[in-house]
């Protein structure tokens, strides 16, 4: 590093406390999430609680404890979150917070064009290279954004931060202040993934093609999908999220980007989430480019992959394909996140194949997630329009083209035994199935 961007930094080094010393009542404040949640600066805006009033939060998912949502935090700090998570959750659905729902390649706009206009933007970063560029590291996704579009920028440089590659880069004449703090960031364990995640992940492994290149998020289906994909050549990766899974399938040589028609030869992500091993391989590796989100989820950039296969979850689905992901009837669960963007973008891309895997029911058997109706309240993520493949353990309904009649039958037959009869009845009500055979022949007089 050079004597000038030495200085540089140095001049801008302090402490938490003086960091949020810059955040005053009214203001509106960024927070990097996900493995990025800069859990020190946090505490220390916790602390001046009484200092001040209406601080507005804008942020993607945060992980671990937030001591900002607490609430005995009412009035002093408001959470407006872009995806809900555990932190925020209770907040939200008490009214103590707000939730903003918008897909997730639209996020940077509310920034860039000031229909949310920053005051401050804390983002957390690794230290500066020799030129005085710190990398966002693990979270990219609307955090460029903010530092270009926030009066003021704080960063909180972590020597544990694995120095990510691509367009993830702020430079240390873009910062205001700097926090050094040392600690392990967030992790997510694996969990083995169940016999019903095993079985989705079979029917979805069979319509993956060699060379194709997939989009996977978080959770037991897409781990048993990566586990089952021995055998295929040339995948690709353009994602939200690169997980533990994905490590593990370069490692094994089977993701290798070779046929991507988009960035061949690299794994194209937004953030990074999973273990301390995967934060240490995913360091200066030139396989990984890691983008803003408004250039990974848009639907556009997504189609410009051949065969891409995006495979995404959900709460529910109803008989004619509509699909809920963010909410539990009018209760907010997560967000609309990334997942219109890739069902969208695969639908486009030549020879693609837009997913929606779900386990056929939840509450240990009790409900059935195919339903003749979504609950009242509940949010469509995902429109009729846009489902083609929804899989469950019991197979695969492939909708595209279909008619609501043609619909409902083909979700029946892949929905949970238990409550097909139900689901039938409930259909024919609908007029979705034709009425059971009455017994009588047409022109016979029933009496």
């Amino acid at each position: 590093m050079s004597s000038a961007i030495q200085r540089q930094y140095q001049n801008k080094r302090c402490t938490p406390e003086e960091a949020v010393a810059r955040i005053e009542s009214g203001h509106r404040v960024f927070i990097s999430g996900n493995a990025s949640t800069p859990f020190p600066i946090l505490e220390a805006l916790a602390r001046r609680k009484e200092e001040l009033s209406d601080v507005e939060l804008v942020h993607v998912l945060l992980l671990g404890e937030d001591p900002l949502s607490r609430p005995e935090m009412e009035g002093h700090f408001v959470h407006n979150s872009l995806f809900v998570g555990p932190a925020d959750r209770q907040a939200v659905n008490e009214g103590r917070a707000g939730y903003i729902p918008i897909h997730l390649h639209e996020t940077p706009r509310l920034f860039r064009e000031g229909r949310l206009p920053l005051d401050v933007a804390i983002v957390q970063t690794s230290p500066p290279d020799e030129h005085g560029f710190l990398s966002l590291g693990v979270e990219v996704l609307l955090s460029k954004a903010a530092v270009q579009s926030a009066r003021t920028v704080i960063a909180l440089v972590n020597p544990q931060m694995p120095r990510t590659l691509g367009d993830s880069f702020i430079h240390i004449t873009e910062v205001d202040v700097v926090v050094e703090a040392d600690f392990p960031l967030p992790t997510l364990p694996k969990k083995p993934f169940t016999e019903v995640e095993y079985q989705i992940a079979r029917y979805i492994a069979d319509l993956i093609e060699d060379g194709a290149t997939l989009q996977l998020g978080i959770g037991g289906i897409p781990d048993a999908v990566l586990s089952l994909l021995e055998g295929k050549r040339d995948l690709g990766i353009h994602t939200e999220m690169v997980s533990d899974g994905i490590m593990e399938a370069v490692e094994k040589g089977i993701i290798t980007g070779a046929r991507k028609t988009l960035h061949p030869g690299k794994v194209v992500a937004t953030f990074i989430l999973g273990s301390e091993r995967l934060y240490r391989f995913v360091h200066d590796h030139p396989l990984f480019e890691l983008h803003p989100a408004d250039y990974t989820n848009d639907p556009y950039v997504i189609a410009q992959n051949d065969h891409m296969v995006a495979i995404n979850s959900a709460l529910e689905v109803d008989l004619t394909g509509q699909v809920c992901s963010d909410s539990i009837g009018t209760r907010i669960y997560s967000g609309f996140g990334g997942q219109l963007d890739f069902i969208r973008g695969a639908a486009r891309s030549r020879g693609g194949k837009p997913i929606i895997a779900l386990p056929s029911t939840a509450k240990g058997g009790t409900l059935s997630r195919i339903v003749p109706t979504l609950k009242t309240g509940a949010g469509v993520v995902t429109t009729r329009a846009d489902v083609h493949y929804v899989i469950t353990e019991y197979g695969v309904a492939d909708l595209f083209g279909k008619n609501l009649q043609e619909r409902a039958q083909a979700l029946i037959n892949i929905a949970h035994p238990d409550f097909r009869e139900d689901l039938e009845r409930a259909a024919r009500e609908r007029k979705l199935l034709p009425p059971l055979f009455s017994g009588f022949r047409p022109g016979e007089d029933p009496a």
